[in-house]
């Protein structure tokens, strides 16, 4: 079986100080959070950039001064959101990726989230996948429903996408696909051969699904911006600590966790 690749998705664009005290939210925060994983067990850190107030935000300079920050610590992949929150438009979720950065994510259909609206049209997700190509970046296909596999699918077709691909399930918003091992084993089911997939659970849900991934040869994805709790009713102290225990359980389980490179590798990245 594969080595394990550990991201930490450090911040999200939900989460606040007030939910989580140990929100990393400056640059220097983000860039130290980002050690401390990688110190952990993480080859991918998955960032949301804030602006000087704390709220989300898809500045190129911001992301830009995020990942020289953290690529002057560590060689952990830096893997920017397209995403962003709700209300930005298509073309500030893009901007991240004009840094070039070895992975960025690209969200694959529209869902509901909360009480909002995730808007991914065709046109958008073209546009975003079209762009990452250009730039040699390496998009980790976001999935929240399983028709939005299919709307990968189209995307090879159409030549935007090259195969082997790598899926992120982000089970458990509430709105889209909610988070039992059926809906995962469901999603696995209709990847392409040869394709590798990460397991994002939501919430109280992060920590089953991580182990189901470890078992299944996924890979595992925790971290603030999906779950900001250790165990019910006590917060996480730390992205770090999370981390910690996924690391912590693979190689008791006969897992080992990849390095930076490593993941490199498994992903494809720079092929």
């Amino acid at each position: 079986m594969e080595k394990l690749i550990i991201t930490a998705a450090l911040t999200g664009a939900e989460v606040t100080r007030e939910l989580q005290p140990s929100l990393p939210v400056s640059p220097d925060e983000i860039a130290e959070a980002a050690f401390d994983c990688y110190k952990a067990g993480a080859s991918i850190v998955h960032v949301h950039a804030r602006d000087e107030n704390g709220n989300p935000t898809q500045s190129f300079d911001i992301y830009k001064e995020i990942k020289e920050k953290i690529q002057a610590k560590c060689n952990v992949i830096f893997q920017p959101s397209t995403g962003g929150a709700v209300w930005h438009t298509p073309d500030e979720r893009l901007q991240p990726v004009e840094l070039k950065p070895e992975m960025a994510t690209l969200s694959c259909g529209t869902c509901n989230f909360g009480s909002e609206v995730f808007m991914n049209t065709e046109e958008y997700i073209e546009k975003f996948a079209y762009r990452m190509k250009e730039l040699g970046v390496k998009p980790e296909l976001e999935i929240f429903e399983r028709g939005m596999i299919d709307n990968a699918m189209k995307l090879v077709k159409k030549g935007f996408l090259k195969e082997p691909l790598h899926f992120d399930f982000v089970l458990g918003v509430p709105g889209a696909c909610p988070a039992t091992p059926e809906d995962l084993m469901h999603m696995i089911r209709f990847i392409p051969k040869g394709s590798t997939w990460t397991i994002a659970g939501i919430g109280r849900h992060e920590l089953p699904l991580s182990v189901m991934g470890i078992i299944l040869g996924g890979h595992v994805r925790v971290g603030f911006e999906d779950n900001i709790y250790y165990e019910k009713g006590r917060l996480a102290t730390s992205n770090a600590q999370l981390v910690e225990r996924i690391a912590r359980i693979a190689r008791e389980m006969g897992r080992e966790v990849a390095t930076p490179d490593e993941a490199r590798d498994i992903l494809g990245i720079g092929r």
